[in-house]
């Protein structure tokens, strides 16, 4: 855990956000990783106290880096090189709460829908 130089997709790798470093460095060249509110690049040293912001497809984070690591850990290990904001928190616990209690309108119906099923979906919807 103890290196100087990691870059910051092999750090977001060894931090579990991403499954390999093609998809992590794929996210920061599309910009889904910034360093405070700036879009950087994938080669890019990461330092201890660095606030990025990722967002890995279906979680939104913002994080300060605590530890540097290149190398795939445990997820143990992994959650020690970072600290979750408080602001993250909360905000992914809301949007867990959403996913909770959205019910999927279509899921009810079996196979392909009736008109009626059609028409009652789209009055839902509406």
């Amino acid at each position: 855990m103890a290196t100087e130089n990691v870059r910051l997709d092999k750090w977001l790798w060894a931090a579990r956000f991403f499954k390999t470093r093609t998809l992590a460095t794929d996210a920061v060249d599309k910009g889904k990783v910034k360093l405070e509110q700036e879009r950087i690049k994938p080669a890019r040293i990461v330092k201890c106290g660095d606030l990025l912001q990722i967002d890995n497809g279906s979680t939104d984070w913002e994080v300060v880096v605590q530890a540097l690591s290149d190398v795939r850990g445990s997820a143990e290990m992994a959650q020690r090189l970072y600290t979750e904001t408080e602001q993250s928190l909360v905000q992914r616990q809301q949007e867990a709460d959403q996913r909770k209690f959205f019910k999927e309108p279509g899921l009810g119906i079996k196979g392909r829908p009736t008109k009626r099923d059609r028409r009652l979906l789209d009055k839902t919807n509406q």
